[in-house]
């Protein structure tokens, strides 16, 4: 597809995966290889990340249909759409636009309402705004170790290899033309105003829906977990993550998958 990167692999019902800012596929590579037997697994690079080219408009509405054109350009349909951290927010907007698009909808830690970016983000958005980010990203590309000081060292519980996450996060949107000063400007566009639009919207939205929460995030406190809970009406459960970060579908993707397919398998 022009334009847009994604992972397909295996057969069977389709499961989507959709990243948050920074990140990309690569989030969802340890709960697709133990679902990719079962299952035709879909994980898109939302525009900038990943192998995706960058966009004029890197709004969350804006993302979301970048994974509609996916859908559109796959045939996708009767979806059972996952999401973590601006993604979430992204999934919450394709949610109320394409309901005929979902089977169900599983929202781990992510953007809701007001917390939209949450507090604890702030600073790094602050940097973007005035300019002077992307120099910084810049020297994580030789100084890989320094990303547990960044927001992605409150994001993961540990990281054991900062190289490698550079290199899968951070080096493909550097590596684009502009990509530094695209990355300011989709973290300004970051906006509460996208999630607080879509909320009497969400208070009709009937899809099953499965919400997902590690404890331990700084950036989205589990209060919005239960805001999702008490806003959309086809949420089921919440399932608690003890001490799980923000990350934790990467690096505890084997206590995710199990909840996954108990959900799934239900009427």
């Amino acid at each position: 597809m022009d334009g847009i990167s994604y992972v397909d692999v295996g057969e069977g019902p389709v499961a989507l995966f959709v990243h948050g800012v920074g990140t990309s596929s690569h989030l969802w590579r340890n709960v697709i290889a133990e679902l990719r037997e079962e299952r035709r697994c879909v994980a898109v690079d939302l525009p900038l990340h990943g192998g995706s080219a960058s966009r004029d408009d890197l709004s969350i509405p804006a993302l979301a249909q970048a994974v509609e054109e996916l859908c559109e350009h796959l045939g996708l349909t009767g979806i059972d759409l996952v999401a973590n951290d601006t993604g979430g927010a992204v999934a919450q907007v394709f949610a109320v636009r394409h309901r005929d698009r979902l089977r169900t909808l599983t929202l781990t830690n992510c953007d809701v309402h007001t917390n939209t970016p949450p507090e604890a983000f702030l600073p790094t958005v602050e940097l973007a705004a005035k300019g002077e980010l992307a120099a910084l990203m810049e020297v994580l590309l030789d100084r890989p170790e320094l990303l547990s000081r960044t927001a992605f060292g409150a994001g993961y519980e540990r990281i054991d290899d900062p190289e490698a996450l550079v290199e899968a996060y951070i080096r493909p949107i550097l590596g684009k033309p502009g990509g530094g000063r695209a990355f300011e400007r989709l973290l300004t566009a970051i906006d509460a105003k996208d999630l607080i639009a879509i909320e009497p919207l969400l208070t009709v939205l009937a899809v099953p829906t499965l919400v997902v929460w590690g404890t331990g995030d700084p950036f989205f406190d589990v209060s919005w977990a239960r805001w999702l809970r008490d806003t959309i009406p086809g949420v089921r459960e919440i399932v608690e993550i003890d001490g799980g970060r923000l990350f934790f579908p990467d690096e505890r993707a084997a206590e995710l998958v199990p909840h996954l397919r108990r959900f799934w398998a239900q009427p």
